[in-house]
C-alpha cells in the first residue's frame, strides 16, 4: 500500500477551532503519515506549508479560517502539492464553496476519499488570493467587526458590524481599469471574486462565480440608503441562489483576467477575510493554479463555468466607460 504522507497546519487562534484542534493529529494519524505544524506569532501558515512541501507531503491540511486556507495554499500554487480544508474558520467561505463540509469528521472524509482538483486562484497586490478582494462596504465590516466577537458568535458578529455600517454609508468614487477600457462611477462596495458562496451577496452580480473558470468576477454595488441597500441585498441573494444575473440598476459587474482598481477617497481593502491596506487594489487570475481536495464530484459538484455573459454596467451613478486603445 503506497503510504500517504500529509502535514497538518494548525491556527490555535481561528474563530472557532477550540478544543478541537489538540485532537485533529490522533483522529488523522491513522490515515497519513502525518507531520503537524503549528503557527505562531513568528511563524505564518505559509512558512509551515513551504516547509512541509519541501519536507516531500502530497496533501497540506490547513486547519483554520479562510484566511490560514489562503496562506498554506500560497506556499502550494503551481506545484503538485494538494490542499486539504479542515474549516475551523468564522465564515469558512473556501470550504463552503468548494463543498467541503463544516462538520470536522465529514471535511476529514474528504480528506480521505476525496479527490483532488485543478481551481483558480489570483495575485491581489503581490499577496496569494483564493476567495476575493473586497473594498468599501464588505471590507468595513468585516474589518471592524471583533476578534473576540466572530469567535462568540460566528458570522452573526458581522450582521452588527454590517448594520451599523448600513447606517451611514458613505459612496466613493471609482476607476476599474481592465486589459481593454477604463470605468468610472461611484459605489460603496467593490468585489472581485475567484470564488465566493451565495451568502457573499456584495460578490454575486454575475450569473456564477467559478472557482475553475480562468477569470474572476468583479461586482460593483451602489445602493445610498439603508432601504436601498437591504433591498439590493435580498436581490443579490434571490438571484445568486437562482443562478441569474443580477438586474438593478444600482449594481454592475464584468468578467476580467486583470483589473486595477483606484478610489477616492481611498478604501480599506479585504484579501481573503484580511486587512491588506488601502486602494489601488490590482488583481490577476492565475488559472488552474492550485490542487485542492474536495468531495468526489458525483456527490458535491463545483459550481460551474459561467455561460458567456456580458458586462452589466448600465444604471450605475456617474457611468462612464473609456476604450483603452
Amino acid at each position: 500500500m503506497t503510504e500517504r504522507r500529509a502535514a497538518l497546519i494548525l491556527n490555535p487562534a481561528a474563530g472557532h477551532a477550540g478544543d478541537a484542534v489538540a485532537s485533529l493529529p490522533a483522529r488523522l494519524q491513522g490515515a497519513f503519515t502525518l507531520s503537524v505544524y503549528e503557527t505562531t506569532q513568528d511563524r505564518c501558515a505559509a512558512t509551515c506549508a513551504e516547509a512541509a512541501r519541501r519536507d516531500g507531503a502530497s496533501l497540506v491540511i490547513a486547519a483554520g479560517g479562510d484566511g490560514t486556507v489562503s496562506s498554506v495554499a500560497s506556499a502550494l500554487l503551481g506545484t503538485d502539492t494538494c490542499l486539504g480544508i479542515l474549516p475551523l474558520g468564522t465564515a469558512n467561505s473556501i470550504a463552503h464553496t468548494l463543498g467541503i463540509p463544516s462538520a470536522l469528521d465529514a471535511a476529514m472524509d474528504v480528506l480521505v476519499q476525496g479527490e483532488p482538483v485543478q481551481v483558480d486562484a489570483a495575485r491581489a497586490n503581490g499577496r496569494t488570493m483564493v476567495l476575493l478582494s473586497a473594498l468599501g462596504l464588505h471590507a468595513d465590516t468585516v474589518g471592524e467587526t471583533p476578534q473576540d466577537a466572530k469567535q462568540r458568535w460566528g458570522v452573526l458578529a458581522y450582521i452588527g458590524t454590517g448594520l451599523k455600517k448600513l447606517m451611514s454609508l458613505e459612496p466613493f468614487q471609482v476607476e476599474i481599469e481592465t486589459e481593454d477600457q477604463r470605468i468610472h462611477c461611484r459605489a460603496t462596495a467593490v468585489t472581485i471574486a475567484n470564488m465566493a458562496p451565495a451568502r457573499t451577496v456584495l460578490a454575486q452580480g454575475p450569473a456564477v462565480v467559478s472557482p475553475a473558470d480562468g477569470q474572476l468576477d468583479l461586482t460593483i454595488v451602489s445602493a445610498t440608503t439603508l432601504v436601498e441597500a437591504v433591498a439590493t441585498g435580498l436581490h443579490l441573494l434571490k438571484t445568486a441562489i437562482d443562478g441569474e444575473p443580477v438586474e438593478r440598476d444600482n449594481v454592475g459587474f464584468l468578467a476580467v483576467r486583470k483589473v486595477r482598481v483606484t478610489t477616492d477617497p481611498p478604501q480599506h481593502v479585504l484579501i481573503d477575510g484580511e486587512e491588506a491596506g488601502t486602494t489601488p487594489l490590482v488583481v490577476e487570475c492565475l488559472p488552474g493554479a492550485l490542487k485542492v481536495m474536495v468531495p468526489r464530484r458525483e456527490e458535491v459538484p463545483l459550481p460551474p463555468s459561467a455561460p458567456e455573459v456580458e458586462a452589466k454596467l448600465e444604471g450605475l451613478p456617474d457611468l462612464e466607460i473609456e476604450p483603452k486603445t
